[in-house]
């Protein structure tokens, strides 16, 4: 299917790996023009570098910044005044107790996860509306409405964005610019992978019967009972992206493996 996103240009935070660089290959499959944005500035070229090569109709740039940092994203405004789909994907995460997050831990986390967002849309919102169009998504969680427990400092940020999307699709009224959120439930990473796979060390064993031991033990309400693949997410957010999901607006939409027991 055609999404209808050719020569657009997309900015997707984190996207050197993970999910936010399965979103990036399925724009880029659609003709974006991905700027790859993560802290390390070599990781980022790399990337660049892989989706040039699989799709040289493409242009996509090196956007390498920490955007926590007010004055590296004024920098990247500077480089980039002017795109059509935002992916707030960036994100940071730990499993930690309430108990052991103190204030600088809470500061670190709103700051990274909300805020950083918030600023980028604070942006580039404001064009888009000019243009007449534009896309801003934002990665979320399931954490974000059935918290675990187990990362209460990840949790509310989260449940922050699914906040500030609604509130900001408010000021898309009329037009063709959409403000969304996916919430993403347990998801195939470089990082959990590798957790996986040092949990289970047992050679004989395959990644699916790993997968499918850890997912019994420990995601017994996982009706999917595997792990989402990144490029399952990506796939979802360049449909969100693209002019066929203009009905979709400061809408929370689920792709959690049915994670959530809830109606909504």
């Amino acid at each position: 299917m055609d999404m209808g996103l050719k020569d657009k240009t997309a900015l997707v935070t984190g996207s050197t790996k993970g999910i936010g660089k399965a979103i990036a290959i399925e724009l880029a499959k659609e003709g974006v023009h991905v700027l790859i944005n993560g802290r390390d500035h070599e990781e980022a070229e790399r990337t660049v570098l892989e989706l040039k090569s699989a799709f040289p109709a493409t242009d996509p740039r090196n956007a390498a910044a920490d955007l926590a940092d007010a004055e590296q994203r004024k920098a990247l405004f500077e480089r980039y005044p002017d795109i059509d789909l935002l992916v707030n994907n960036m994100g940071i995460y730990e499993v930690m107790r309430y108990e052991d997050v103190d204030d600088e831990g809470w500061e670190t986390y709103f700051r990274t996860n909300v805020l950083a967002a918030n600023a980028l849309c604070k942006f580039y919102l404001p064009t888009m509306l000019q243009n007449g169009f534009g896309r801003i998504l934002f990665i979320a969680s399931e954490e974000a409405v059935m918290p675990s427990g187990l990362m209460p400092q990840y949790a509310m940020t989260k449940s922050m964005l699914l906040s500030l999307s609604k509130s900001l699709s408010k000021l898309t009224t009329g037009t063709e610019v959409t403000v969304n959120a996916i919430m993403p439930g347990p998801t195939l990473s470089e990082n959990v992978q590798r957790i996986i796979e040092g949990m289970y060390p047992d050679e004989g064993m395959t990644f699916a019967d790993k997968e499918k031991a850890f997912m019994a033990s420990n995601l017994p309400q996982s009706e999917l009972q595997r792990f989402i693949r990144p490029n399952e997410i990506g796939r979802l957010a360049a449909f969100v992206c693209s002019p066929y999901a203009a009905a979709f607006k400061g809408s929370p939409i689920r792709m959690d493996g049915g994670m959530v027991p809830t109606i909504f």
